[in-house]
Order: structure tokens, then C-alpha cells, then sequence
């Protein structure tokens, strides 16, 4: 691995951490991601099973967890499957985990080839009540494809039909939601390296750059600083563009007095920052511009600050959208008729600032957690707003991360330039 991997007493305590949650005499299985085919004999980069990571650290192919509450013999409590290599992958695909290699990364102190799994798992199934059955259970997923997980539980429940069986996901929900002091650290350092390809893009951008162009700038500098790339598929919009959320094309060329908006960021040790940006290609702001910019900066500072350990993000992101409208009145976006005639299901802000503020942030870019259970300190959530005019071709989104604390909350990203006027200088230098 190119990264510097955490502290096995990382993986040590998270383990721990979700056995507290589980009942007596229970197993609990978790299985890596499989490596996706694309077509004939191509396959996609592999991604880790973000559970399995935060379990483990473990970034392989063909891994398995296996965690029991209490068994008489420790040395079953925990037991961590890895693939054997032999002389043909390691010609092929390189080098794999050998088990003192997984063991001193993992802290798993027990640690088998895969070979072995149906045996062990046999005799710990067979000795507990209970099975804890991991799966993808996002708000936001896409459940189309079969994952590892969904195999194993109809095998698992096939082969032992008389168990009770429990979801592992609201217990790794909880736990993963409030990060370490590390995992903070690691997000800080793929914050570091977005704000380096973010001030070198800064001295590269002008009218008639591509926005394909500036994509390279940015890969280029996450690269080089051992960081696998980028964190999700990078929204480079310029124009008009920037007013489509999702927008990934980055295929046009970037015009003088348009509005840039950079919805992009790099990963380090398979932590992720989410930065977005709106820069003038020009250099310099128009009138509206400014004002609209200077807008979505107000309500970020305000979000930011409404954030507390005890607050439910589903109620603060509606919250945030009644600072908006106070906003778009400003701007002369919505009337007093507008909001007058609103749809309890359709403020009238929401004519112009589409989503909602902020999201968790983690081994996934939308991590998981409870948007309807009080945040605990040590989550880290995005504070993004955004207003979008598309009549006037014109988006602007400014987007930091942010962790949750006690005593006044950190902003992972406050080196990253986002006063109007410092984005200008840096442009003009």
C-alpha cells in the first residue's frame, strides 16, 4: 500500500467496540467486496468493503471476518480469513498479504487461509444462538448487483435454517459514525493534498482551459502524494453546467465571465475529503456573481456554526434552509408571495437550493449514520450549500468538512482558500 496505515489498536478498539452490541452466545461475518468485471477479461480497480476496513484495515480481495461474543476459546473470539497466494498470482497480481503481514496490521491475532473458513466457521455457527449477517444498507444504496454479503446470507441461512439471525449494519452505523483521533488525522491529510491541487488549479485556470484539463491538474497532485486519486467522480461544470449537481462530463471548454464550480477531492489511506469551489475563469467576480457568492458563504458560516454534538442533521439541514431563504429574498430569488404560497413539502427556497447541507463523511464519501439520532462528537459531516440560477447560468457551492466537537467544532478544510477576495489574488498572482 502506498498510504501509511493506522495503528492496529485502531482496528483492536473498533472490534471491540461493535462486540459490545451483540448479543450472547452470537457470530458475526464480514465479508470483503468483490473485484467487479467489466468487460471480456477487464475487471474494475478493487474497493475495499468499508466495514471490513474499518474492522480490519485489511484492503484485500477475498477477506473474512469472523467475530464471536464470547466463546470459551479466545483464540475463536476473532479469526480473520485471507487468500492464499501462490507463485502465479504473485507473477500476476503481486503481492498479497501474507498472515504475518494481516495479523500485524489487523491485530487479529488469528488469522487462517480462506481454505479453512467453512470448518472454523462450522464449529462457531454450530456453538452460538445467534448470526449477524452484514449488508449494504444505506439510505442511498444501489442494491442491483449481488455483493459477497448477499451470497454468504443465503448460503448462511440455507445451511442454518434454525438460527436467529441479526443486521450488523445498525451497529457498524453507530460506531463508525464518531471517528478516532486517527481516522480524524487521515482525513486531514487527504484535506491537505485537495487544497494542494486546489491552489495549483488556481494559477491554472483561465478562459479557454478545458475542463478535462483542470481534471488532470488535480489527479496529477492527488497522485503524487500517494493518494489513489480521486474520492468520487470529480464535477469540473462550467456555465450553465454548474448548476447540474451531478454533472461529470468535464468536457467543455471554460469561457471568459463564466462561474467554475470544482465539486471535487482526494482520498488518502481510503479516508475522503469532499471540497467543493466556485471560481471566476476570469479571475475576477461580476456583480452578480459576488453577491450570490458572498450569499452561500453567509449560510455556510451560519450552518457551520449550528452544528453541536445533540444535533439531528435531518432537522438541521431543514433549519439551514430557512437561513437560505432568508438569502434568496435578499437576492431577489423568492417573494413573500413565494413562501406564502409554499408546499409544506416544497419551501420555496428549494426553487434554488435543491439538496440538503450536509452529509457524514468518512470511508465513504456519503458515510454511514443516522440522520434522525443526535450526532455525537467526533462525527465528521460536510457543510455545503449552494444556490443555483439556471436562467442566469450560474451555480455556486461552497463545501467544507467539518468535525463535530464539544468544545467548538474543526474545519478540516480551513486552509483551503474561500474568501472572495483571496481566491482573486491567488488568481491574479
Amino acid at each position: 500500500m502506498k498510504y501509511t496505515p493506522l495503528d492496529k489498536e485502531v482496528y483492536i478498539n473498533n472490534r471491540n467496540e461493535f462486540r459490545k452490541h451483540l448479543t450472547s452466545d452470537s457470530v458475526a461475518i464480514f465479508n470483503s467486496n468483490d473485484i467487479m468485471p467489466t468487460s471480456a477479461d477487464g475487471v474494475m480497480p478493487f474497493k475495499q468493503n468499508t466495514d471490513v476496513l474499518h474492522l480490519t484495515g485489511i484492503d484485500q480481495e477475498e477477506t473474512i471476518l469472523v467475530l464471536r461474543s464470547d466463546f470459551p476459546d479466545p483464540a475463536l473470539r476473532e479469526i480473520l480469513f485471507i487468500r492464499e497466494t501462490n507463485d502465479l498470482i504473485a507473477v500476476w497480481e503481486g503481492h498479497k498479504f501474507t498472515k504475518d503481514e494481516a495479523r500485524a496490521l489487523s491485530g487479529v491475532e488469528n488469522v487462517q487461509w480462506l481454505s479453512e473458513f467453512d470448518r472454523l466457521f462450522n464449529d462457531l455457527a454450530t456453538a452460538s444462538q445467534t448470526i449477524y449477517i452484514n449488508a449494504n444498507e444505506h439510505t442511498r444504496a444501489m442494491l442491483d448487483v449481488e455483493t459477497r454479503d448477499d451470497r454468504f446470507s443465503k448460503w448462511c441461512h440455507e445451511k442454518y435454517p434454525n438460527h436467529k439471525y441479526r443486521r450488523s449494519a445498525p451497529i457498524m452505523h453507530h460506531i463508525r459514525s464518531a471517528k478516532s483521533d486517527q481516522e480524524i488525522q487521515m482525513l486531514q491529510v487527504a484535506c491537505d493534498i485537495t487544497n494542494d491541487g486546489f491552489r495549483r488549479i488556481l494559477k491554472f485556470v483561465k478562459p479557454g482551459v478545458a475542463e478535462y484539463e483542470i481534471e488532470a491538474e488535480f489527479i496529477h497532485e492527488f497522485v503524487r502524494q500517494k493518494s489513489k486519486g480521486f474520492a468520487y467522480a470529480p464535477i469540473i461544470a462550467s456555465g450553465g453546467d454548474s448548476c447540474i449537481l451531478h454533472y461529470v462530463e468535464n468536457k467543455k471548454k471554460c469561457l471568459d465571465g463564466d462561474i467554475l464550480l470544482m465539486d471535487v477531492a482526494a482520498e488518502y489511506g481510503n479516508y475522503n475529503a469532499d471540497m467543493t469551489r466556485s471560481i471566476p475563469v476570469n479571475g475576477r467576480f461580476s456583480k452578480r456573481q459576488k453577491e450570490v457568492y458572498q450569499a452561500v458563504h453567509r449560510v455556510k458560516s451560519e450552518a457551520t456554526n449550528m452544528l453541536r454534538p445533540g444535533v439531528i442533521l435531518a432537522d438541521f439541514n431543514k433549519e439551514v434552509g430557512l437561513v437560505m431563504e432568508k438569502e434568496l429574498l435578499k437576492l431577489g430569488l423568492i417573494d413573500q408571495t413565494d413562501i406564502k404560497n409554499q408546499h409544506p413539502d416544497q419551501p420555496a427556497y428549494s426553487k434554488y437550493f435543491v439538496h440538503n447541507t450536509s452529509h457524514f463523511l468518512g470511508l465513504d464519501v456519503h458515510d454511514v449514520g443516522s440522520f434522525y439520532k443526535p450526532v455525537r462528537s467526533g462525527t465528521v459531516v460536510t457543510v455545503e450549500p449552494g444556490i443555483y440560477i439556471p436562467e442566469e447560468n450560474l451555480g455556486i457551492r461552497l463545501e467544507d468538512n467539518i468535525v463535530i466537537q464539544e468544545n467548538g467544532n474543526l474545519n478540516l478544510m480551513k486552509d483551503i482558500p474561500l474568501d472572495l477576495d483571496e481566491i482573486e489574488t491567488l488568481m491574479n498572482e
